[in-house]
C-alpha cells in the first residue's frame, strides 16, 4: 500500500513556478527520504500534503484518502515535525506532551502511557528542565514525541537534523530509524550522507519535478559500475601491479582503480595470492548519493 500518493502536483507563486507537475509514492512502513536542494520545492510539497497549501493542480492522497486544501480530515493519519518547531517554553517536556494530548482529545489514561513511552524512546525521561533551555536537537526530539503522540500512520519531518551537531543528527536519525517500525516516516534533506545511512526509498527533487525515485538498493544497483578499487600497504606493490595490469588507473599513492571488463578482478586476486601482496582492501566501488545526486541536477 501507498502511505502517500502524489500526482502531477503543481505549484507556482507569481512568476516563479515552484512545483512543475510533482509525481511521488511513498510506501507503507518505509524510510523515505525527500532529497532537493535548498529551495527546490520540498517544504512547499509538505505543506500541500498537509492540506496548508492549495496546489494550483494535482492529486494527493494520504492513507488511501483524497487531500482538501483547508479541509484537513486526512491530518489524523499524519505527524509533522517543521524544521524549526516552536513550544510554549515556560513548560517542560512532560507537561508539554500532556498539553497536546489534552487538546486532541486523548483519554487520560492512554495520554499518560503514550506521554511516558515517547519521552523514553526520545531520551527526555527524567528531563524536568523548561524548554527554554533545551538545545536544538532536546527540541529536534521533542518534536518527534510530539508528532507521534496520536500514533500517525505518516511521520514527516522537514529538515529534521539541518543545524545539528554530529551527537544530535546521529540521536534524531536512531530515533528516525527506531519508529519506522510503528509509522511510515517521510523526511526531507539535502544532508545525503543521513539519507545513506537509514532511509529504504528515495525521491530526487530538481527544479520542481521528481527526476529519480525507488528504493535505494535497487537505484544504487542500477547505477553500480564495474569499477573496482586496490589499496595496498606499500607504494612499491603499486607499481608492481601497475607493470603487471597496464589497464590500472593510479588513484592515490598506494591506491589503484581497474575496470573489471579491462582487467578480471580474480586474476587480480590470484595475481596479488601468487606475488603475496600485503592488500589492503579490494573492493566493488558503488556508487554514492552525491554523485547520483549531482548527475541528476547536472541533467
Amino acid at each position: 500500500m501507498e502511505m502517500l500518493q502524489i500526482t502531477d502536483l503543481k505549484k507556482r507563486f507569481g512568476e516563479k513556478e515552484v512545483l512543475k507537475g510533482v509525481e511521488l509514492s511513498v510506501p507503507e512502513k518505509s524510510v523515505f527520504g525527500f532529497i532537493g536542494k535548498n529551495g527546490a520545492g520540498k517544504t512547499t510539497t509538505m505543506k500541500a500534503v498537509l492540506g496548508l497549501l492549495k496546489p494550483d493542480a494535482g492529486e494527493i492522497r494520504v492513507a488511501g484518502e483524497k487531500v482538501l486544501c483547508g479541509q484537513t480530515v486526512t491530518n489524523r493519519h499524519i505527524g509533522y515535525l517543521p524544521d524549526v518547531p516552536e513550544y510554549y517554553s515556560f513548560m517542560n517536556a512532560s507537561e508539554y506532551l500532556t498539553f497536546c494530548g489534552k487538546i486532541t482529545g486523548m483519554e487520560k489514561k492512554e495520554l499518560i502511557s503514550r506521554r511516558d513511552e515517547l519521552l523514553e524512546l526520545v531520551g527526555l525521561d527524567g528531563e524536568r528542565h523548561r524548554i527554554r533551555g533545551f538545545s536544538r536537537g532536546m527540541k529536534q526530539r521533542l518534536g518527534i514525541a510530539q508528532a507521534l503522540l496520536n500514533r500517525p500512520k505518516l511521520l514527516i519531518c522537514d529538515e529534521p537534523t539541518s543545524a545539528l551537531d554530529p551527537v544530535g543528527r546521529k540521536d534524531i536519525l536512531n530515533i528516525l530509524q527506531t519508529v519506522k517500525e510503528q509509522t511510515t516516516v517521510l523526511f526531507s534533506t539535502h544532508i545525503l550522507s543521513d539519507v545513506e545511512r537509514i532511509c529504504t526509498d528515495i525521491a530526487f527533487l530538481n527544479e520542481g519535478v521528481v527526476c529519480m525515485q525507488g528504493k535505494l538498493a535497487d537505484i544504487k544497483n542500477k547505477y553500480r559500475s564495474d569499477e573496482y578499487l586496490i589499496e595496498t600497504e606499500h607504494e612499491a606493490d603499486i607499481r608492481k601491479l601497475m607493470k603487471a595490469f597496464p589497464g590500472y588507473t593510479q588513484a592515490e599513492e598506494n591506491r589503484l582503480v581497474f575496470r573489471e571488463k579491462e582487467v578480471g578482478v580474480y586474476e587480480v586476486m590470484r595475481y596479488v595470492s601468487s606475488e603475496r601482496l600485503p592488500v589492503l582492501r579490494l573492493e566493488r566501488m558503488e556508487p554514492s548519493l552525491e554523485s547520483l545526486f549531482m548527475e541528476v541536477v547536472k541533467r
